[in-house]
């Protein structure tokens, strides 16, 4: 039975690959208290304790602000941590399958990003999930990393819930409508994770490895988003059915940030679809189907 070593147990997208990971293997799923990612010797006594035939890493410093003001520690998570794990698994001739961002291009594109455009990242949370990516390939082991963009769940904090709370909270909403990016169900994430493992488990060729983009379908800005969550939301929702809530799309310049965020963040997947044979549904299908979960079973 393969051994698989999930970082970030606890995150949104650690907490779908938990169950979508297990039918593959023994799933040793260590949260951030188990394994700080910030302690290379703590990386290293982690990967040789378990001996892990697959490292799957969705863990990060994800505060994209906050980095601003802390961008060592942004650094050693997102930038560092990623190259250890591939030095231990190139020794192990483990595979490593690493999450990355759509915050590694700085959004001037008009049309979505390929694997093959330059990233020219704008934050420091960009900047150290590209030095991230880097490393990895630096170190030429076998992995696989996963671009993706403007992650929510059931679980754990995310635009999604705070759009809710705030439009249980209040009779008017402002948000951004001039940054478009793909929304993407951390579920997605896992299941398509699962999905490809599964095919590189029966056909281990090395030429499916490298970078991809995954998202889910179709794009949006901030501000359709909110929209459409609180139409979705209305369904399920008896506080929100009846509520009068007016959202107000505005320019970022009306919302400034200490991070500057891409105006365009939309990533083409279509060498991932071609390679994997992957089908992405539509954004709001996903969303739709997310939002029931969360407002049937918060627990879900």
């Amino acid at each position: 039975m393969r051994t698989i070593l999930l970082t970030g147990a606890n995150g949104q997208v650690g907490w779908e690959l938990q169950r979508a990971l297990a039918p593959l293997g023994k799933v040793v799923a260590l949260t951030r208290q188990q394994l700080d990612l910030g302690s290379p010797d703590a990386i290293r006594a982690a990967l040789r304790q378990y001996r892990p035939d697959i490292i799957v890493n969705p863990a990060a410093y994800t505060a994209v602000d906050k980095a601003e003001s802390e961008p060592d520690l942004a650094q050693a998570v997102n930038g560092t941590a990623p190259g250890i794990l591939a030095e231990e698994a190139r020794l192990s001739d483990a595979l490593l399958v690493h999450y990355s961002t759509d915050y590694v291009f700085d959004g001037s594109k008009a049309v979505p990003y390929s694997e093959h455009d330059t990233p020219n990242p704008q934050s420091v949370y960009g900047k150290t999930k590209l030095a991230g990516e880097q490393a990895i390939q630096a170190v030429g082991g076998r992995h696989l990393i996963l671009r993706t963009s403007w992650v929510y769940g059931v679980h754990g904090g995310n635009f999604v819930k705070t759009v809710l709370r705030l439009a249980r909270e209040r009779d008017s909403l402002r948000i951004v409508n001039d940054q478009f990016g793909a929304p993407t169900w951390a579920r997605l994430l896992a299941q398509n994770t699962s999905n490809i493992l599964q095919q590189l488990m029966m056909r281990p060729e090395d030429s499916k490895l490298g970078l991809y983009h995954l998202t889910a379908a179709g794009s949006t800005n901030w501000y359709d988003y909110a929209q459409e969550i609180v139409r979705l939301a209305r369904l399920h929702d008896r506080v929100l059915r009846d509520k009068p809530l007016a959202i107000q799309g505005i320019p970022t310049r009306e919302y400034p940030l200490p991070a500057t965020r891409p105006a365009n963040s939309v990533l083409s997947t279509e060498k991932i679809k071609d390679v994997f044979g992957l089908i992405l549904p539509q954004w709001e299908e996903d969303l739709a189907e997310c939002l029931q979960l969360l407002l049937s079973d918060p627990a879900s």
